[in-house]
Order: C-alpha cells, then structure tokens, then sequence
C-alpha cells in the first residue's frame, strides 16, 4: 500500500460519502477485510475519484446508474448520499433511476428509488 495515495484517496472518500461512514469502515475493518479497504481508498478513491478528466458529479451519475443497473443496493444507498454531497439534486436522481429502467430493467430501478427515499429521509430532504 502507498500511505501517501491512501491518504489522498481516504480524504476524498470521506468528502463524498461523509467522514462517520468511512471512519467506521476502518475503524471496523479486521485482518480479513483491511487489504479490501486500503485497495478501495487507495486505487478507487484516489487513482479513480482524483482524476482530473470528470468532476465529482459526474463521477456520482455515472456510479448512480452502474450501481443501479447492478442492483447492489447497500452501495447504492451509499451513492444516492455521496451524489447528494456532490451537488446533484432529487430530480436529477430520478432521471438517473428512470433511465436505469429502460436500459437496465424497472426492478433495478424500483428498488434504486426505494433505496434513495431511505436516504433522502434520512438527510432531511
């Protein structure tokens, strides 16, 4: 592990998905899971996430929309949070779940709207 693009990577994890999450993440993390971390931080937060070619926002629509069409809904509620921290809005969001629902399949983007009204009532929105 390079500590110098972890700490970068983990800085902007925390910026996008809320520092309490990704705390307890690590804090959580064991012998078993520790080198899933430090890889996630390290290449995805860092390599991925700081790249210069797209902006956080977009980085959030496109992951709204894979993670959607892969229906993988724990990440997903993370994401709807992070996309909310990176400027998009309600009605944004929805496009992205009705667009999942034509090229995806509507039960993806069903349960992408559940998970997102969870989060959308949990941030007060």
């Amino acid at each position: 592990m390079n500590r110098e693009m972890f700490e970068k990577g983990l800085k902007t994890r925390k910026e996008v998905l809320g520092a309490e999450y990704v705390e307890n993440s690590i804090k959580n993390a064991d012998d078993f899971n520790m080198p899933m971390q430090e890889l996630v931080t390290e290449y995805c937060w860092n390599e991925i996430w700081n790249r210069p070619g797209l902006e956080r926002r977009t980085r959030s629509f496109l992951n709204l929309a894979m993670i959607a069409a892969l229906n993988r809904p724990h990440e997903l509620k993370l994401h709807v949070r992070g996309a909310i921290n990176n400027g998009l809005t309600k009605e944004e969001i929805k496009e992205v779940f009705l667009q999942v629902a034509i090229y995806c399949g509507v039960p993806a983007a069903i349960d992408s709207f559940r998970v997102a009204k969870e989060v959308f009532k949990e941030m007060g929105i």
